[in-house]
């Protein structure tokens, strides 16, 4: 926050950042009704009813002043959901049947590892109103899972319609011939996955994330890069493609090659940390090693073969475990001792 010129934010009936975070469409949140709430929610009120649409509304509101300055910008536009709790205005509930909603097709625990790789979704049963709890000894019910899933799908739509309208905005202002965007989101989310509801793992679901890049050159409008990529490219690329040298070495490297080149390199690796452990991918395996007491603390998933990660393998393929092990350790800036 302290790097930027303006912080512009729109907490509404919520009162602050904080509650608007978790807000309910009556103004309430998780805080103050002392997690005796639900983790979603269908309200009867438009967009503005919840802290996202006053968000977009703000945003609207200052590129219609950026417009009139003769000056480039950079505006970040930070959107909650679809974070919990998965409030969204009952509308887009109601795009989607919730008996055509698929339930996860992974949702045993992977073999051969140890439950510490995981987590009983303490984020979510904090919300003490839930129809059921969260464990790992067991999953919920299909009906529940589509209600979970019905409340997720909504959120994204909900947040899919206060970016359009962000869009919009830059077309009728004129700007958008000469904007760069990208849509990013800060992780990906466990839906029952593995038997988890939330993020905290190194496993796939909770690891892999949005990135929408609008550049511009119409010619690379609409492809589609299959690359392993990392958040920290995300500014050495905004800087390449705004015709700014990097006065500093840093981590990160420029996406532009990716989608300027017929045959993009696609060797990339990307880190992952978190719960005592460093995870790497590549583009066919990922590669997770803990730091911990309990064992196994080598995990190996192929992602060539079968991509939900429901069967560690590292045992059976100890060939490419080490051929991945001194890439994985070039990741630990002694965060941890490097022998077992």
């Amino acid at each position: 926050p302290y790097s930027w010129n303006e912080l512009l934010f729109d907490s509404g009936k919520w009162k602050t950042g904080w509650n608007a975070f978790f807000g309910y469409a009556n103004g309430e949140n998780r805080q103050s009704l002392d997690k005796q709430v639900k983790p979603y929610e269908a309200g009867a009120v438009d967009d503005q009813g919840y802290p996202d649409g006053l968000t977009a509304s703000v945003a609207i509101s200052k590129l219609k002043e950026l417009k009139n300055q003769d000056r480039p910008f950079f505006m970040g536009v930070g959107f909650f959901k679809p974070h919990l709790p998965f409030n969204a205005p009952k509308k887009y509930w109601e795009l989607y049947d919730r008996e055509e909603i698929p339930v996860s097709e992974n949702r045993a625990i992977p073999e051969n590892i140890n439950l510490a790789s995981l987590h009983n979704s303490g984020e979510f049963n904090q919300y003490a109103l839930g129809d059921e709890k969260v464990s790992l000894t067991s999953a919920v019910s299909d009906a529940y899972a589509q209600k979970l899933r019905h409340g997720y799908l909504a959120s994204i739509s909900y947040i899919d319609a206060q970016i359009g309208k962000l869009l919009q905005e830059l077309k009728r202002l004129e700007l958008d011939k000469n904007t760069i965007i990208v849509v990013w989101g800060d992780h990906g989310w466990h839906l029952g996955d593995q038997r988890v509801w939330g993020k905290h793992t190194l496993f796939e679901n909770a690891l892999k994330s949005t990135l929408i890049i609008k550049t511009l050159e119409a010619k690379h409008s609409n492809k589609r890069v299959d690359a392993i990529v990392e958040s920290v490219d995300i500014y050495p690329t905004l800087m390449k493609l705004s015709g700014i040298s990097l006065k500093h070495n840093i981590d990160g490297e420029s996406l532009v090659p990716l989608w300027s080149f017929n045959n993009p390199k696609a060797d990339g690796v990307a880190y992952s940390y978190f719960n005592q452990g460093i995870s790497l991918r590549t583009s066919e395996y990922r590669l997770t090693k803990y730091y911990r007491d309990e064992k196994p603390v080598i995990e190996l998933y192929d992602h060539t073969a079968n991509s939900l990660e429901n069967r560690n393998i590292a045992e059976e393929q100890p060939e490419v475990v080490q051929r991945l092990l001194p890439i994985l350790e070039k990741g630990n800036r002694n965060l941890y001792p490097t022998k077992l």
